[in-house]
Parts: structure tokens; C-alpha cells; sequence
């Protein structure tokens, strides 16, 4: 158990004193078993904010283009992927 403890003091704890010892503490009482990185959450936000975007946006593109438009890019596409290497 010492050693678990050790290797997550390893890992970033607060900086705040009162913070680090309640953090401490619920490691030892194993409250808590890994301590939350900024990344962690940052890509969280990210994911949540790509998937809200990415449900509407082919939707919110196809509506404003026109119907000539979209032509246009799916001939495009079908020459790119039947293009010969």
C-alpha cells in the first residue's frame, strides 16, 4: 500500500498545502485512486465540444449549399477516389 502511495505522490499533486494533504489523505484511504491530470479534462472538453459540432454539422453544410454545389463536390470526390495511382 506505501508503495501505491508512493508511486502516486509521483504524479502531479496540488501545489496548495491544504489541497496536497486532502489529496494525501484520500489516497491513503483510497478515496481517490488516480489523481485528475489538466490533460485529462481538457480532452474531455475537446471530445465533448468535437462530437456536439460533428452530430450537426454535415446537416448545417449540406442545407446552406446548393443543390448544384453538392454536385459539384461529390463528382469531385468519386474522381478522386476512382483516380488511378
Amino acid at each position: 500500500m506505501f508503495y501505491d502511495i508512493c508511486l502516486m505522490a509521483k504524479s502531479k499533486l496540488p501545489k496548495d498545502t491544504n489541497q496536497r494533504a486532502v489529496m494525501i489523505a484520500q489516497m491513503a484511504t483510497g478515496e481517490v485512486e488516480k489523481i485528475p491530470e489538466e490533460t485529462d479534462l481538457i480532452k474531455l472538453a475537446a471530445s465533448a465540444m468535437g462530437k456536439k459540432g460533428g452530430l450537426k454539422g454535415g446537416k448545417a453544410r449540406a442545407k446552406s449549399l446548393s443543390a448544384k454545389r453538392r454536385s459539384e463536390i461529390a463528382k469531385k470526390a468519386a474522381a478522386a477516389r476512382w483516380k488511378t495511382k
